[in-house]
């Protein structure tokens, strides 16, 4: 039985992230991605493998070789599930701004 990997596996890994970033700007084979870093192409290939069975990445056929692009619409699904720590901290920042802005207007008060 293969196990399933899930995407916040794949994204815990640095190397893995910088593939991501460097995937936003155009679609790259895993010899150009892997021209990138200092570590072995084999090593690369296997980042590029977890990011494809995590379907963060696909692989196009383009004659002998194959191109890596960012599926986008996976991402969405790792920043609706942010979004709801994104939502946590805003309004706990507001309060900050609300508790500072009392503290101060008290202070010119006196």
């Amino acid at each position: 039985m293969k196990l399933r990997r899930d995407i916040f596996q794949a994204i815990s890994d640095p190397t893995r992230r910088a593939i991501l970033v460097l995937l936003t700007s155009q679609s790259m084979t895993a010899g150009v991605i892997a021209e990138n870093f200092d570590a072995a192409r084999p090593t690369i290939s296997k980042h590029i493998q977890i990011l494809n069975e995590c379907d963060l990445v696909e692989a196009n056929q383009k004659g002998r070789e194959i191109h890596y692009q960012l599926k986008v619409e996976k991402m969405k699904e790792i920043d609706q599930w942010l979004a709801q720590f994104r939502a946590i901290w805003e309004n706990r920042f507001n309060q900050l701004d609300d508790l500072l802005d009392n503290l101060k207007d008290n202070k010119n008060e006196k």
